[in-house]
């Protein structure tokens, strides 16, 4: 495949653009049952298996509490983004309409943001991949492992939109039908329905009869928020993809509308079934993980290796659209001239090779500090990117809160998903945003604590934001200086 530049010009400064796949470079290889499948899998993330014993362990069944606020602000959070995204379809996303509704310093910065946060979870997944499949196959080091991983995945990204889309299919259709029979085989024990297994533990009187709804105080409540509020980070990705579909504003609203039910079974059921089984405060959970633990306090053979391939498949999922979702980031940048050039060129697939490997290289330099410096730079990696997620909801409320004004003087009929009760909703979306960041600052436990990821992440933030002013100032002068040029003022001598 050969890189060629776009057929037509980038769009103009401050303008993301129709969303016309075509149009920008870009093709429309995602079929609605892709798109349907990358919303529903975007929403669940490895972090759902693996970080929720430490949730139910701090906060009890309160957990629930924990779950269904943060729940509440995604979906708030992606009400908004669908009404951006639905007027105006494009690979940029949120970086693009903040782009035009806050300025170029906005769009520029929340999209290298972003870009740096999925090329450190290329690292992180590609890692936790290795361990499972070394685990199987100890003779491949746990090295070998995550490149074969990185490789295969970047490659089906080379090929096509579609072959990427295709994956992404299965990969989600594991994880939903794995909840699902979770969900089913949880609640048929509970009620005392499900032949041949041992339900002595499971009851939902498990809820309150272990020191209460609330064992460790209301608190608790926004301590698990702290530890479940990054496993929502992807819910966004259907907006991205949305540029590269068959009917961009149908895809967006769609998946704008199932995010509540998405969220509601997927989450909120799975960890309300995960405690019905056994007590939260049962050993098991924290040791072999909550929802191993459920299917164990059942009698189920096999159900750490059942859990380790869910979680493999989550694993991989969230490593191909991660790069999916890095490349299309630089892709936009690169197009908006925020990014080098190279990385808005496509192939004849309209695949942006240029921006998928420059991804996938910065992921592999991540890998490298994961294993040889683990304890110093790649901590500094994880930390310092690890409010992004809260920093891109912040941002999106704020564009929408301009974006809803310059939408409804331009071309009121694209409002096709509107968010509710504006802009009320908007600011009390914005308040809880910025009293997570704030709380997350009262947490000093261990090297990453809230405070400091939060610190980190606002220092990085900040260089970011220092390097686009200065861009924004340096663009703004030579364009000033080829106008006057171009045009020079007549000078008069009065004698």
């Amino acid at each position: 495949m050969t890189s060629q530049p776009n057929t037509t010009a980038p769009p103009p400064a401050g303008d993301p653009g129709d969303g016309d796949g075509e149009a920008n470079g870009l093709h429309a290889g995602l079929k609605n049952r892709h798109l349907s499948m990358i919303a529903i899998g975007g929403v669940i993330g490895a972090g759902l298996f693996v970080g929720s014993s430490s949730g139910i362990a701090t906060a009890g069944p309160g957990i629930l509490l924990s779950y269904a606020l943060v729940g509440t602000l995604v979906v708030l959070v992606m009400r908004m983004l669908g009404e951006m995204s639905a007027a105006n379809p494009t690979s940029g996303s949120f970086s693009a309409h903040a782009d035009r509704a806050l300025g170029r310093w906005a769009g520029f910065s929340i999209g290298w943001l972003y870009w740096f946060f999925w090329v450190v979870v290329l690292a992180v997944e590609a890692t936790a991949g290795a361990k499972i499949l070394e685990g199987w196959i100890p003779a491949v080091p746990q090295w070998g492992w995550a490149l074969i991983v990185m490789v295969v995945l970047t490659a089906t990204n080379l090929v096509s939109v579609g072959s990427y889309g295709e994956f992404e299919f299965w990969f989600a259709g594991i994880k939903v039908v794995a909840i699902g029979a979770f969900i089913v085989v949880g609640l048929l024990a509970v009620f005392g329905v499900l032949p041949g297994v041992h339900t002595d533990k499971a009851s939902f009187a498990n809820l309150t009869d272990h020191g209460g709804f609330l064992p460790h105080g209301p608190g608790a409540i926004l301590t698990g928020v702290l530890l479940v509020v990054f496993s929502f980070m992807g819910s966004e990705i259907a907006t991205l993809a949305a540029g590269e579909s068959e009917n961009p504003q149908r895809a967006v609203t769609k998946s704008t509308n199932s995010i509540i039910w998405r969220i509601g079974v997927f989450y909120l059921g799975s960890i309300l079934i995960v405690i019905a089984l056994l007590p939260w405060n049962d050993p098991s959970i924290k040791e072999k993980g909550s929802y191993v633990a459920a299917l164990d306090s059942l009698g189920i053979a096999h159900a750490g290796q059942i859990m380790n391939v869910i979680v493999l498949t989550s694993v991989l999922s969230c490593l191909n659209s991660g790069l999916y979702t890095a490349s299309r980031m630089a892709f936009s940048l690169g197009q908006r001239g925020d990014a080098p050039k190279a990385f808005a060129r496509t192939t004849s697939r309209g695949v942006p090779m240029t921006a998928i490997v420059s991804s996938v290289v910065f992921g592999f330099v991540a890998v490298f500090f994961n294993y040889r410096f683990p304890d110093s730079v790649f901590l500094f990696l994880v930390n310092s990117s690890g409010a992004v997620a809260l920093f891109v909801w912040l941002v999106i409320c704020f564009s929408q809160l301009r974006m809803r004004k310059i939408i409804q003087a331009e071309a009121p009929e694209k409002l096709v998903v509107k968010m509710w009760l504006y802009p009320y909703l908007t600011w009390a979306t914005a308040g809880l945003i910025v009293f997570v960041l704030g709380y997350m600052l009262t947490d000093t436990q261990g090297e990453s604590s809230g405070r400091t990821t939060v610190l980190l992440s606002l220092l990085v933030a900040a260089l970011v934001i220092a390097v686009a002013v200065v861009k924004q100032k340096v663009t703004a002068g030579r364009a000033a200086a080829v106008t006057e040029a171009a045009d020079p003022a007549d000078k008069v001598s009065v004698g």
